[in-house]
């Protein structure tokens, strides 16, 4: 019993600086949003499918042929694998890219008639569309809060400011999503993925540069 009280103030700490954070990413990056470029919920998911281990610049140099190419899920359902993998070479995996955004269009022009569903169960089942793919597409294209997307970014950044200890990115989420309130959690990504690709980088962090450094664990200054 006399060990609950303990255990309860250190995570309220952490609540309150998880905060204290959040305000003062949002202060520095007012702009935050999704950098890939897209006009609807079958944009962003076939973006998002191809934006897998490249990066969002060099998604958005392919997907306006690939969009003036196949406007919508019907015309990506009926394309040539090989003419949508010649679009999207330079993303890299562009075969298996390719077979996945066709995959996709095929089951919701046969499972959704032609709409991108927004239950997450239902968009998970889609060929291409795990979990982060899913709550890019729900917090972006639907403005619904279902999860926190976790990519190499947010899972960087979340262990360096100490919320969480978990390796595994389902954990990871799960962490961010007890820490941080429902209504914070697309944009919580969005100012941890901007703070992360300005500022927090990979291999050498600009601390003395860092707005949230007094509130990092892992700053150097």
């Amino acid at each position: 019993m006399a060990r609950e009280p303990k255990v309860a103030s250190v995570r309220f700490a952490l609540a309150e600086r998880a905060a204290f954070v959040y305000d003062l990413l949002a202060e520095e990056y007012p702009d935050a949003h999704c950098e890939l470029d897209y006009a609807n919920a079958y944009q962003l998911a076939v973006a998002t499918i191809l934006s897998a281990q490249t990066t969002d610049v060099r998604v958005n140099m392919v997907t306006p042929i690939l969009f003036e190419r196949y406007p919508g899920a019907s015309d990506l359902a009926a394309a040539r694998q090989e003419d949508v993998e010649e679009i999207i070479r330079s993303t890299g995996f562009f075969r298996n890219k390719a077979k996945n955004i066709i995959g996709f269009a095929r089951a919701v022009m046969e499972m959704h008639e032609g709409e991108v569903p927004r239950p997450l169960d239902q968009l998970v089942a889609l060929p291409g569309v795990g979990r982060k793919t899913a709550n890019v597409i729900l917090g972006n294209a639907f403005g619904v809060d279902e999860g926190v997307v976790v990519d190499t970014h947010v899972k960087r950044l979340s262990a360096r400011l100490g919320f969480t200890r978990q390796e595994d990115p389902v954990k990871v989420e799960r962490d961010l999503m007890e820490l941080f309130p429902r209504e914070r959690w697309t944009m919580l990504s969005h100012l941890l993925i901007w703070h992360g690709r300005r500022v927090c980088e990979a291999r050498k962090p600009r601390c003395e540069e860092c707005t949230v450094s007094r509130l990092c664990p892992s700053s150097r200054v």
